[in-house]
């Protein structure tokens, strides 16, 4: 079964637009477990245009007081700052990006060759605390091996081509790219340096509840899915439960 972590960003960026505490960052996540979300995600930024520190630490009482079991994913670029933060958060798993902290997005996986003297140490420190890894990647099938021999325990694919393309013809050439990825990533999980374990494959990017279904019949064993902006425009029409349900039924 391929969990789903629901991303919270897109809700904590509505409710900045106003000096007001609503939508309630916990309370939207609060729903989405109750209808089954596996885990949720959020990705603080510097500048705290969405999610906010405080709410890493309200999300983390939330999970641990309510729904032990439940994980939590905190993504974001291995500064010093963000390391920190994550340290004191203690989640289940971290998810570097490569993200410049202007970016409105992340758009890119990450060079892990030319950025080994920063992921290595990064991930040396989040391992000593207990803390998953995954690299933020694109459909690459070099990447897996190269995320390996840094001590990932994940990838999560860069699944942005593929879930933005709208001409079906170009959308089946990303989605071929990503299974092949997805192909790399258990060869290189076979091979990876002792102690490692197997290399599992999450995925993230613009999937909606039309994309979805092909990238999971193509890579059958996906491990998680992490979706924010898809769920929070779905659940203007659905409400959040019902969205979730949704997801929960395409990832399955």
């Amino acid at each position: 079964m391929t969990h789903l972590s629901v991303n919270l960003n897109a809700i904590a960026m509505l409710r900045n637009r106003r000096s007001v505490p609503w939508p309630s960052v916990t309370g939207l996540a609060r729903i989405a477990l109750d209808a089954g979300a596996d885990g949720i995600t959020v990705h603080p930024r510097p500048d705290e245009r969405h999610i906010r520190r405080t709410d890493v630490f309200e999300l983390v009482a939330l999970l641990r007081q309510d729904y032990p079991g439940r994980e939590f994913n905190i993504e974001g670029y291995p500064s010093e700052e963000f390391l920190a933060l994550v340290e004191r958060a203690a989640p289940d798993q971290v998810t570097f990006v490569p993200d410049d902290p202007l970016q409105s997005t992340s758009d890119h996986g990450w060079d892990i060759e030319a950025n080994r003297a920063l992921l290595v140490p990064a991930i040396e420190r989040m391992k000593r605390a207990g803390i998953r890894v995954s690299l933020f990647i694109d459909a690459d099938t070099s990447a897996p091996a190269a995320a390996a021999t840094v001590g990932a325990d994940r990838v999560e694919l860069y699944t942005g081509p593929y879930g933005g393309e709208m001409e079906p013809g170009l959308a089946a050439v990303q989605l071929a790219a990503l299974k092949e990825t997805a192909d790399a990533a258990r060869s290189a999980g076979a091979n990876a340096r002792p102690g490692q374990g197997g290399l599992l494959v999450n995925a993230g990017h613009d999937l909606n509840l039309v994309n979805l279904p092909p990238l999971k019949a193509a890579v059958p064993d996906l491990a998680e899915v992490s979706i924010g902006h898809a769920i929070t425009a779905d659940a203007l029409i659905y409400g959040m439960a019902e969205t979730v349900r949704r997801y929960k039924a395409a990832c399955a």
